[in-house]
């Protein structure tokens, strides 16, 4: 009889989850193990729509580059150019890869480094879950009428299991990434705002190895984790999920359509 992940016993599924590689931003390994809640606007769909009706296309913080890669590989028609960057260097390598069979530039930029592009040279701009979204080069290469169209992390994001391990968080961290605070900063950059959607969904994590690699993939989560590190706190989520149940947490995503004027007089 299968033992289910759960009732596992603490030291192998640590094991399996530190032996998991980390790149890139395919979450399959988590199918049965955890789960959460997806957005009711449907990205990466939306994005395939906005992919063919574009003519140049830049995708901001790309990771691995699966979601622009389903995006393209669903649309209808592409861009006539697409370019991706990317700041880490093992998910450049793992982007270029996948990307480059689809004619798309992957270029390494650093995250908080100005864009390697000329002023004006994408008619959209597009990012899921960019770490900060930078809103003054973003206008900048965005072509005058163009778009930007991007999924963003919220504020408070799976800070039940932030603040599980790192206790209560200051009231500036946790509004950190409000949707408003961004939009004010999207204007301030000369964008004007189409729309803005925010949800928060639930999350589940079902044995403490699910805890382990989602903490090691999302590694601005709990900075500087390591199992060894918080190995009490981890056997005490442990014996916690076995004895209760998941560990519910609840991330935060908002969706931005923002428009750069056609001209000065469109300006708001």
């Amino acid at each position: 009889m299968t033992v289910p992940p759960a009732h596992r016993a603490f030291e192998d599924l640590v094991a399996e989850a530190v032996a998991v590689p980390t790149e890139g931003w395919d979450f399959s390994w988590f199918e049965g193990r955890a789960t959460e809640e997806r957005p009711s606007w449907r990205y990466a769909r939306s994005l395939s729509g906005r992919l063919a009706g574009a003519g140049t296309a830049l995708d901001l913080q790309t990771g691995g580059g699966e979601v622009l890669d389903h995006a393209l590989g669903a649309a209808p028609r592409t861009p006539r150019l697409t370019v991706a960057t990317e700041g880490w260097p093992p998910n450049t390598a793992r982007a270029a890869a996948l990307l480059r069979p689809r004619g798309v530039a992957v270029v390494a930029v650093p995250e908080d480094a100005p864009l390697p592009f000329a002023d004006g040279a994408f008619d959209l701009v597009v990012s899921r879950h960019p770490v900060r979204p930078h809103w003054a080069e973003t206008a900048r290469v965005l072509a005058p009428g163009g778009t930007y169209f991007a999924q963003h992390v919220g504020p408070a994001n799976v800070f039940e299991l932030v603040e599980y391990f790192l206790g209560p968080q200051p009231e500036s961290v946790r509004r950190a990434r409000h949707p408003e605070d961004e939009r004010a900063a999207a204007e301030a950059a000369g964008l004007e705002v189409v729309e803005l959607r925010a949800q928060r969904l639930r999350m589940e994590f079902h044995d403490i190895g699910a805890v382990v690699h989602f903490l090691r993939k999302v590694v601005w989560m709990v900075p500087g984790f390591t199992v060894e590190a918080y190995e009490p706190r981890l056997r005490a989520l442990h014996r916690r999920i076995a004895d209760e149940g998941p560990f519910v947490a609840h991330s935060t995503r908002h969706l931005f359509d923002a428009r750069k004027p056609s001209t000065a007089l469109d300006t708001p």
